[in-house]
This record gives structure tokens, sequence and C-alpha cells, in this order.
């Protein structure tokens, strides 16, 4: 058995950090903060089993067009964010094509699909099964065409994949969920995916979970990761901390920490935005509106409602126009309530521009491992790819294994 340093107590690292521990690895778990108060704490909290395919970039030109002059409140960009990412997300134009999507997708949706089921063990044995749901995610379209488009996909989905869904008219649906006071067109219900009413919450138990279990989690900078003769450092509030190797599961910070040791790593950084609204009336199940970009959920903070995303530098300002336009048109379909004061909750999605986690051992150094890059889905995928980053230490070989591999992907 080795001694692990994981860097990053998301969902992703803590998740790492279990699996280890799992192997009978000895594992200190370190991050600035605490565990998921990052992206982690900020996200939509859903297990997303529908999300078999990654989400594209459109090639269309109306939908450019309309991302170009921020008509679609799905993205806003800002030139300098948009410039300093632009091989990224050339890149990501390139595996957006048709074929190579349904090649990606093919992947993905093997992760995707035993989400929940990699979740299962970590809520049972965290105690966390109060702030699980498992009733599915609602897709809510405004127009009739649209709807039409979303039934035809649910069924490809289906087919292709075996994710179900239930597809509802708008009225019926209305009066299934008596918060809305205006009914969609229709609403395609995906009845696999769960929600959890604490993202950041159900990351903080899983993390207990780790100590509980005799792992260490202690604060430090993953800034000061050191390469050493005997492995590799890191400085701590205990101080220094050595193990022979590491897992880097900083998600949007990993590519700035490994440019230290020489590896250069193309991202998409997809910015996002929350806020918490006192809604009068009880969400049975979480939703997107398709039409105005936004997730709305209920959360123990009050209903969360979660823009797209906004290609900006890491270090801009917030700027919450999104978050403002998402809940004007929500409030055509319910009443939302009064917004809760609070610090404006920023995040980033660390979007690798092939659209699959890198996960394994970097190409150069031996006891260095990737886990990082899942875009919107670290939440969702924590548990799975550390599964598969496990069987990867242990030499094993299979076709995710090598789709998700640094070494395939960045020489």
């Amino acid at each position: 058995m080795a001694e692990f340093l994981v860097l990053g107590a998301g969902m992703v690292g803590v998740s790492s950090a279990l699996a280890l521990q799992a192997q009978g690895h000895t594992v200190t778990l370190v991050d600035r903060t605490g565990a998921g108060l990052e992206t982690s704490y900020g996200n939509a909290g859903i297990i997303q089993v529908e999300a078999a395919e990654p989400y594209a970039l459109p090639r269309e030109f109306s939908k450019l067009f309309n991302y170009l002059f921020e008509v679609s409140n799905d993205v806003t960009w800002r030139l300098n964010g948009v410039l300093n990412m632009a091989p990224a997300l050339w890149s990501y134009l390139r595996h957006s094509a048709p074929q190579k999507h349904a090649q990606i997708s093919k992947i993905y949706s093997q992760l995707t699909f035993r989400s929940t089921a990699d979740h299962e063990e970590l809520i049972r044995d965290s105690l966390s099964e109060d702030l699980i749901q498992r009733d599915g995610l609602a897709m809510f379209y405004r127009e009739s065409d649209e709807f039409e488009k979303a039934t035809q996909k649910a069924e490809f989905l289906r087919q292709e994949y075996g994710v179900t869904s239930r597809i509802v008219d708008g009225k019926a649906y209305q009066q299934e969920e008596s918060a809305l006071k205006a009914a969609p067109a229709g609403v395609v219900h995906f009845t696999q995916s769960w929600s959890c009413s604490s993202p950041g919450g159900l990351t903080q138990a899983y993390c207990e979970l780790f100590v509980e279990r005799g792992g260490s989690f202690v604060s430090g900078d993953a800034n000061t990761l050191q390469h050493t003769v005997n492995g590799w450092s890191v400085l701590t509030s205990d101080g220094e901390r050595e193990a022979e190797q590491v897992v880097i599961a900083l998600g949007p910070w990993s590519p700035e920490l490994l440019k230290r040791f020489g590896y250069q790593i193309p991202m998409v950084y997809k910015r996002g935005y929350h806020g918490h609204f006192a809604m009068p009336t009880h969400l049975n199940r979480p939703f997107l509106d398709t039409a105005n970009g936004v997730l709305v959920a209920p959360m123990k903070q009050g209903l969360r409602i979660t823009t797209g995303a906004a290609l900006v530098p890491m270090d801009s300002p917030a700027e919450t126009s999104q978050l403002v336009r998402g809940v004007k048109a929500l409030n055509q379909l319910m009443d939302v309530g009064k917004q809760i004061e609070e610090p404006q909750w920023i995040g980033t999605r660390p979007c690798m521009p092939d659209m699959l986690p890198l996960v394994g051992e970097a190409p150069n150094h031996k006891g260095l491992w990737f886990h990082f890059g899942h875009g919107h889905q670290g939440f969702t995928l924590g548990p799975t790819t550390s599964a598969l980053l496990m069987q990867a230490m242990n030499g094993e070989s299979n076709e995710l294994i090598t789709a998700l591999s640094p070494r395939e992907r960045l020489l």
C-alpha cells in the first residue's frame, strides 16, 4: 500500500480520497478552505443520469449568432475571456462535430448511467439520505415546436443509452406541480436522475466519512506542491506533508498548478452563478427552464436558481445579468419570491475541449495522477471516475480508462 496526497476537497477530490482509502492506502486530503466550499457547494445539486451526451458547442449559425449577441441566456461572454480560451474553444468546436460528439457520448453515457449507483453506498454510509430526492429532473419547454423536438430527443436517449423519461403536456404537469401559476408547452421528465438539497453538505458528509475511517484532512496550499526525491510534498497548516504519490483534483485550478511541471492543459472555463429565493410554495422537483438557461432546485437555503455559462477570465468580478434575466423569466411561470441576502456565489465548471475528464497518471511524472476536467458533471461523476482512477492505478485497462487517460490525450 502507498501514501497519497489528494489536492482539492470538492466532490471529485473527496471521492478520490475515499476510493484510495478503500484500497488500503494512507491518504491526506488537502484543501485551502474546507470540503465542498467551492464549485461543489454552489452547483444545482443534480446527479444527472440523463446527461448521457455532454454539452457540445453548437455549430449551427443561428445558435452561434444567439450566443454572439447574447440573445440566448445560456451563454454570456467577454472578449478577454474568449481570447484567453481561444485554442481550447477551437478544439471544443472541432470535438462538437456530430460524428465526433457521438463517439464521445458513447464513453460519457457509460459514466453518467452508473452515477447514482456509485453515489448510493456513500450516501448510505455518510448518513446523508435526508439530502437526497429520487424523483428525477424536469425539462420545461415554452414553445410547442421545441417540445416536439425534445420528445424526439428523449426517445433517442432511451433507445441509445437507456435514459428513461415521461413526456407530459404542460397543463397536465401544472396539476402535478402546484408551485406553477402558468403552464409550459410541455415537459420532459427524466426519471432516473437524483437531486440533492445541499450539494456542499453532501460533499462535507463524504469528507467526514473519510475522516471517520482514518483519513487525514488538512488545510494547505496546493501551489506549494513540490516533486521530491521520495515523491511529493505540500505545505499545510500542520507543516510539510509528504507522500509517494499525489492526485490533482483541483477542478479549474488544476491547469495553472500543472504548468510548473511542464503541462499545458487547454480548458474551457464556464462560470456560473446562483441565487436563493424565499419561494412561498414548495417546488416538488428541480427543473430546467430551457428557454432561459436557468436550473431551479429546492435547497436547504431556499429555492436555488443556477445560471448557464459565462466565458470570462477566472478572476473577473461578478456580473449577474444571466441570473437577473433568468429570474425575470421564471416569474412568468411561478412566484419565485424575494431573493435571500447572502454573498454572491461564483463557480467555474472546468471543461476539457473533448468533453471528457482527465483521469489517470501524468504522461511525464511517476506518481502524479490527474483527476479533473469534469465540466458540468463533477458532482455527478466524482465517485464514478474515482473508481476508474483506482482501476488505472491497479494497472487495469478497458475502454473507459483508455478514453479518459492523460497519456492518450496530452501527448
